[in-house]
């Protein structure tokens, strides 16, 4: 049986920061359906209760060497946790600034956690999902093959009210299913290196 404590702890981080934004609604719906689950804990990470200035650290992330409280705080939650799934609007093929911005900011904390991805746009948010694999990669975070994509119109009345498709339902316990399974393996990898060291 496993412990409470034990439960690996997952992140839904809010990707967008911008007014009006649709990213907000869509965590709610993945943070809605992830407490039915017993396998993890989730907790909603919003980047806009986690004001970053462009990046003003002197020395690389890889290095550790954080100097800015800012930097030390971002640092200290993203390390708590042993997986991520990321909730991002489409921005020009891409993923918005401020999530780059926020991603940027640290390595360490990020490596050797699983990723799993929750996009919305126009085209469901396909692109944003392959650059943030590409990113992600760099910095030793697994992204699981399954991800959602929302689409603009099919899944927001009137481009307003989130109301997903019944289908995506599935596809989301897919990613909960793949970003628990790769997060233990990930886990046991940080435990036996930390074990070596």
């Amino acid at each position: 049986m496993t412990n409470e404590h034990d439960k690996l702890r997952i992140a839904i981080i809010v990707g967008s920061t911008r007014p009006g934004r649709r990213g907000a609604d869509v965590a709610a719906w993945v943070a809605d359906a992830a407490r039915r689950r017993t396998d993890a804990t989730y907790d909603v990470v919003d980047l806009a209760d986690h004001p970053l200035p462009h990046l003003d650290e002197a020395m690389p992330p890889i290095l550790g060497s954080y100097t800015e409280p800012h930097t030390r705080a971002w640092a200290a939650t993203i390390a708590e946790y042993d997986g991520f799934i990321v909730v991002t609007p489409e921005y020009n093929h891409s993923i918005p600034g401020v999530l780059k911005n926020a991603i940027d900011f640290l390595f360490a904390e990020w490596n050797h956690k699983a990723a799993g991805v929750v996009a919305y746009g126009a085209e469901n948010g396909a692109r944003a999902a392959e650059h943030l694999r590409q990113i992600f990669g760099e910095l030793k975070v697994p992204v699981v093959r399954q991800y959602v994509g929302l689409s603009l119109y099919l899944d927001f009345e009137d481009f307003e009210r989130l109301a997903p498709r019944p289908e995506l339902s599935g596809s989301l316990e897919t990613l909960f299913d793949e970003v628990t399974l790769w997060g233990e393996a990930l886990r046991r990898v940080r435990v036996g290196r930390l074990a070596a060291a």
